[in-house]
């Protein structure tokens, strides 16, 4: 449910091949959270095509910080079944 990359390990490319292994095994849509101020991981998200959907002020978070959701949307020749 929650997967993050240990900030010392950040940068040397954990979370690419992590996140390439979600897409790979999820072809279609997916979405996933993040804080609104975690600018390194919204560049992260946006450079492997998610985009904001939603921006929430945390109430439902567990540290209620305000979040944003990201979904990468269907790719071409995927279906809603995968």
């Amino acid at each position: 449910e929650q997967l993050y990359v240990d900030p010392a390990h950040q940068g040397r490319g954990a979370g690419t091949l992590l996140l390439k292994h979600v897409m790979d095994r999820h072809p279609g849509a997916l979405q996933l959270w993040t804080f609104q101020t975690n600018a390194g991981a919204r560049r992260f998200y946006e450079r492997y095509g998610f985009v904001a959907a939603e921006f929430t002020d945390g109430a439902h978070n567990e540290e209620k910080t305000p979040d944003v959701r990201y979904v990468r949307p269907f790719r071409k020749g995927t279906s809603a079944a995968k």
